[in-house]
């Protein structure tokens, strides 16, 4: 069974970078057809699509976040990561990380839990 789970700082300034990763466990992040996403949900405001990186490697980005979003993976540990800069209080949302197989109609059949980033001096 295939579970993810997120880490990374929960309290991030203003202008700073957020990190987070997403350890993946019981699949691995290279398997043929599966991709790997950030998504996140600001409070009182419904779910919003980062990002992705895909079996291969190859990233894409939300048009309204690519300037400052970044994807990257470690195959070594299974994780793959994201990073947002120049943060501003409006990035204060619940991060979630998922994947699924894109070769199917499944879409995002894998959730972490979540973690709580707030934005804050």
């Amino acid at each position: 069974q295939v579970q993810l789970r997120e880490s990374g700082p929960g309290l991030v300034k203003p202008s700073q970078t957020l990190s987070l990763t997403c350890t993946v466990s019981g699949g691995s992040i290279t398997t043929k057809y599966y991709a790997w996403s950030w998504i996140r949900q600001p409070p009182g405001k419904g779910l919003e699509w980062m990002g992705v990186i895909a079996d291969d490697g190859n990233t894409y980005y939300s048009p309204s976040l690519k300037i400052r979003t970044s994807i990257s993976r470690d195959t070594s540990k299974n994780q793959f990561s994201l990073e947002v800069t120049s943060v501003t209080p409006e990035d204060t949302a619940v991060y979630y990380c998922a994947g699924g197989n894109y070769n199917s109609d499944s879409g995002w059949g894998y959730w972490g839990q979540g973690t709580q980033v707030t934005v804050s001096s």
